[in-house]
């Protein structure tokens, strides 16, 4: 290997050598282990927390070496760099194994933990381990079952009745996921919709914040500001109410487009809505479609999908302009969720109601037409008409545009006292509640005399118990007296506890703000929280762009708010990785497809499968795979080690040198064209390190060594000055992208002790500064020769030194020169007759 003392190394790469040596020496000195420092710059570089699932996959890989990446060269710009890691430990899978394997789901994750920790730890990622967390460990979710309290306490969470998927087979509740075309996954029993008593928080009482503050995540892609502002979903519209025809009452519906309620030919609700409801109770008809409807999928992407179908209640309600009857249906494609959970169908101008009217053979009422093209046949024979456009037969709205019609229409409504202007939300409250097991308990209790009682302080964390067994049919804990039996806090009666537990959302939304103090026993966060927040650098995959990011936001006001932290959002900066394919297609063990990142780093090392990763496609990109592309990584690293191998006894030596600085005025214009190639590479690589586009960093570094290769081991001091300096500047330019060997190259040809503490490379302006610049001459638009010119000569001096050259002479003889243009930097045009 190598020796710090007689500064040897062997002739050949032997990364795994090289490599298990370095880390036991960093993890022998702590070298990632950080603490506040108030007169250092801070930078928290974070990426998202793997799910401890048995082994890393090439996706975690690549996101784990950018963010790598990142936080290394922040460490040598100076900074005082945190980069922890810690994992997302709760959650349904873990239970689905212990079911498969009849293992406890606490064993299968811990023994996965450890696994997934040493992978990590070979690739070399500067982890401070020290504040390693895993969510499932009590000293943990005790936090956000207090501040689950403290919430509770100032009305922000509360509980009610919500529906879920309900496998009455199995008597459990189901993940989206786990129904299959409507059943269980598990037994293939027809899944239903039941309402059962659900917790909630109130994540719509921040919306306005959440959405206003999109606009100063400057750092963020756009495309995931974006996202987040559409699942929001700010729309602004009139609330219509229709009289309900011979009864008391309003049917209320919210639409964002009031230009076309003259076109309203029926009104649908949801099948859970009241009036269905009601009309159920006396129509068996109705009554069958809508527990028809309990087993359908209610994903955006099913209702999209799904045969639009409905009928008829019977009753009517009033148009309240008109005050024409209109029919009332259910319908499976109206949500309780949304809104009221009803709609006005306007079959002409909206394509899903236009498919039920063709169904049901209901009308059909064109009243908003193209402004430039008004004639009405034919408009809506094959769709609906859904662009806005001037009002046609609509009573005293006619001829108004659709944007005059909006407020028109509104405010007739409010004039009339049957509606008005109003806005609304996609976003609906946060529901916490999942009826499983392996998850953190909700912290409350229920009491017969005193109701709902949170459990306290002094009695938290409310412990998971890991005695269990399941069976894949209901959490055991609905069965386990010793956890469920408890006594009252308030009156000391016999009580029982909540046993449902926390969306595992909720562990994954604070996750970074424990990571600056993780050792407190005492409280959630401490001053430590305001040292390291908010994260600078946070890179994770554009699928948590949405629920897990807007919870992690939610849950950053919430912690303000209640004093422990000062930021108003969690993360600055945003990388959002592509995916690693492999023959087109998403790596997934299902197509048979993956690599296995052990596999990679025993046969090539880690700062092969690091360089690869970073070279082979920009961040926000997806990576193709190649194993061709693998082995050009690995031989660029081989030609870099035997390069320093076949320098390293003058490099030691020269680098030993106690005279100090070189005196690069004596270079001459052969060495200073080599040194001025080394920073030009340089000066492009540090551009692309601030624009995270590291792909092209490789390319330079690889440019790099083409140039110092052409420079032989000679006697000439400042040949070796040149080669020994552009050395120092790859081997820097390197180290976060292959930090093992780059450690010991640094080391053994005598730079330094240590790579991570040297400092990033300074620009030396001196060396691009160029003295001459060779010039073509082109005589009549033909190149008839090339001249040298100062960098400092006016324009008449290169004339002067172009016409004296001997090949523009000879092209000139017998001619008359008309014109000299002169192209600073490039060419001289002489134009002769």
């Amino acid at each position: 290997m190598f020796s710090k003392l007689s500064m040897s190394m062997d002739s050949q790469y032997n990364p795994q050598a090289i490599e298990i040596a370095t880390q036991e020496t960093w993890e022998s000195e702590g070298m990632f282990r950080v603490s506040e420092d108030p007169d250092r710059e801070k930078y928290y570089c974070l990426s998202m927390f793997p799910y401890p699932s048995g082994q890393l996959h090439m996706g975690h890989v690549r996101n784990y070496t950018l963010g790598d990446v990142i936080a290394r060269q922040q460490r040598m710009l100076g900074k005082n760099v945190l980069q922890p890691m810690g994992w997302d430990a709760f959650g349904l899978p873990a239970e689905n194994a212990a079911i498969k394997n009849k293992v406890p789901p606490a064993k299968w994750t811990r023994e996965n933990i450890d696994y997934m920790r040493c992978q990590l730890k070979r690739l070399g990622f500067a982890y401070d381990w020290d504040r390693e967390l895993a969510t499932c460990d009590p000293d943990y979710y005790r936090w956000e079952q207090w501040l689950f309290i403290r919430l509770y306490e100032k009305g922000l969470v509360y509980k009610k009745t919500a529906p879920v998927n309900w496998c009455p087979n199995d008597m459990t509740v189901l993940a989206n996921e786990q129904v299959i075309e409507g059943c269980c996954w598990r037994c293939d029993t027809p899944v239903e919709r039941k309402d059962i008593p659900q917790w909630f928080m109130k994540i719509t009482d921040y919306i306005e914040p959440l959405l206003a503050d999109l606009d100063t995540l400057e750092g963020w892609p756009e495309k995931v500001v974006t996202m987040q502002r559409n699942w929001i979903g700010r729309s602004e519209g009139v609330e219509v109410h229709f009289p309900l025809d011979g009864g008391d009452g309003v049917l209320k519906v919210f639409t964002t487009r009031p230009d076309t309620l003259m076109g309203v030919t029926y009104v649908a609700v949801a099948p859970q809505h009241p009036l269905a409801q009601k009309a159920a109770q006396t129509d068996g008809q109705i009554a069958a479609f809508i527990d028809e409807c309990k087993t359908m999928e209610t994903s955006e992407a099913a209702m999209e999908a799904m045969e639009k179908r409905g009928v008829n209640t019977g009753l009517k309600v009033r148009h309240p302009v008109t005050g024409e009857p209109l029919p009332l249906w259910v319908a499976n494609f109206v949500l309780m969720a949304y809104g009221e959970g009803a709609v006005m169908a306007v079959p002409a101008h909206d394509q899903r109601d236009w498919e039920f009217a063709h169904k049901y053979a209901l009308a059909i009422k064109v009243v908003v037409v193209p402004t430039d093209t008004p004639a009405q046949a034919h408009l809506v024979d094959e769709s609906a008409y859904t662009d806005k456009g001037v009002l046609v037969d609509s009573g005293p709205f006619s001829d108004l545009t659709s944007g005059q019609a909006f407020s028109a229409v509104a405010d007739k409504l409010h004039s009339m006292g049957l509606g008005g202007r109003q806005v609304n939300y996609r976003l609906r409250d946060w529901g916490v509640s999942r009826q499983r097991y392996w998850g953190a308990p909700i912290p409350m209790i229920y009491c017969k005399t005193c109701g709902t009682v949170p459990v306290a302080d002094e009695d938290l964390p409310v412990r998971l118990p890991d005695d269990v067994s399941l069976d894949g049919a209901q959490s055991p804990l609905k069965q386990l007296d010793t956890f469920r039996s408890v006594a009252c806090p308030k009156c000391g009666g016999d009580a029982e506890r909540e046993t449902d537990t926390f969306d595992t959302f909720m562990e994954s939304s604070w996750y970074f703000a424990r990571y600056s103090c993780p050792d407190n026993d005492e409280a959630m966060l401490d001053a430590r929280a305001q040292y390291w927040l908010p994260v600078d650098q946070y890179v994770g995959g554009v699928e948590h762009a949405i629920l897990h990011l807007l919870y992690a936001r939610f849950y950053n006001k919430l912690l303000r708010d209640e004093g422990l932290v000062v930021n108003n959002e969690p993360f600055t900066k945003l990388l959002t990785q592509g995916m690693v394919l492999k023959d087109g297609a998403k790596m997934s063990k299902s197509k048979g497809n993956t690599v296995d990142p052990q596999a990679l780093v025993d046969q090539y090392g880690a700062d092969t499968a690091r360089l690869f990763i970073v070279f082979a496609a920009p961040p926000d990109q997806s990576l193709e795979w190649s194993d061709s592309g693998v082995e050009g990584a690995y031989r660029f690293l081989k030609k870099l080690w035997a390069f320093a191998y076949q320098q390293r006894e003058w490099l030691q030596v020269f680098n030993a040198r106690a005279e100090g600085a070189t005196d690069w005025t004596q270079v001459n214009e052969t060495q200073a064209s080599g040194r001025r190639q080394v920073y030009q590479i340089f000066k492009q690589a540090d551009f692309d390190y601030s624009r995270q586009q590291f792909n092209t960093v490789v390319s330079a570094a690889m440019k790099m060594l083409t140039v110092l290769q052409r420079y032989p081991a000679t006697d000439s001091d400042m040949d070796k000055a040149v080669v020994a300096e552009g050395m120092s500047i790859l081997l820097r330019m390197l180290a976060p992208i292959t930090p093992h060997l780059t450690h010991v190259l640094w080391e053994v040809l005598g730079y330094g002790a240590a790579m991570l503490n040297a400092p990033w490379p300074q620009l030396a302006a001196e060396a691009l500064v160029v003295d001459s610049a060779e010039l073509v001459i082109q005589v009549n638009g033909k190149v008839r020769g090339r001249i040298k010119v100062p960098t400092t000569a006016d324009k008449s001096q290169v004339e002067t030194l172009a016409l004296a050259d001997e090949g523009a002479k000879r092209h000139l003889q017998g001619l008359t020169v008309k014109k000299v243009i002169v192209v600073p930097g490039r060419l001289v045009s002489i134009v002769a007759a």
